[in-house]
């Protein structure tokens, strides 16, 4: 059987499926691939996320990372000088969380599960992230009222994920490194034939900050906001479990 599949999944296989088919072939480079095809500005971005979510008013607090793939971004709060809560990593494509399995540190707990139908109890947790994670959702607003039902009433989500940036000029050059130059990069180093294809077809799907703030305020969130990183390569949202 080969490693990774030989085509792409026909248009009207179920999104969730194809979604953990793709991540779990491309777990084995999934961290190289990150960091060298965003030239590591992702790490400044998930310490700001991070930085939103609020942790220090319950630092031995319950802390949910939705699609947390290798952990990077749970990682990220559970190093944080004075945290001393627990951080619950989920996942549904096991191989991504099995490849980043030596990264974890004792206040992390992997769980392999679906962001549409997580397995927790409701209003369990003291906030969430998500990074990179909501525009692969089959589902969207059943993802988003899934965070809300396991947050605790005025507990935090920061959702971290790309965006179109409103510079025209940036605007242009984005669309050219991410339509052009990520596929045959990220392709030559992950061996997966069009992963790195879906990926920006995902980001041009994804609704705009506008549009995610909407979707948040129709979930059971409210105070919606959201800023641009990067020149508004990416955006971080922050909402409020009403």
């Amino acid at each position: 059987m080969a490693i990774f599949p030989q085509a792409e999944p026909p248009p009207g296989a179920d999104r969730g499926d194809r979604v953990r088919r793709l991540f779990s072939d491309i777990a084995h480079r999934y961290d190289l691939l990150n960091h060298l095809l965003s030239l590591n500005v992702d790490r400044r971005w998930r310490r700001q996320a991070v930085a939103r979510l609020g942790w220090e008013s319950r630092p031995r607090g319950r802390f949910l990372d939705a699609c947390a793939g290798t952990y990077d971004l749970g990682l990220e709060l559970a190093r944080q000088p004075g945290f001393r809560g627990r951080v619950v990593a989920a996942d549904f494509a096991f191989p991504m969380l099995v490849e980043g399995r030596g990264k974890l540190l004792r206040s992390m707990m992997p769980v392999c599960g679906d962001s549409l139908r997580l397995p927790f109890p409701d209003a369990c947790f003291d906030g969430a992230l998500v990074g990179f994670g909501v525009r692969n959702l089959a589902d969207i607003g059943v993802g988003l009222r899934e965070l809300a039902r396991v947050l605790r009433s005025g507990s935090r989500l920061v959702i971290l994920d790309f965006t179109d940036p409103p510079n025209p000029l940036l605007r242009r050059l984005y669309h050219f490194y991410f339509h052009r130059v990520l596929p045959v990069a990220g392709r030559i180093v992950s061996g997966h034939p069009w992963a790195y294809t879906y990926l920006p077809e995902s980001v041009k799907e994804f609704p705009g900050p506008e549009g995610l703030a909407a979707l948040l305020g129709e979930s059971g969130f409210a105070d919606v906001e959201w800023s641009l990183l990067s020149g508004g390569i990416a955006a971080v949202h922050l909402a409020v479990r009403a």
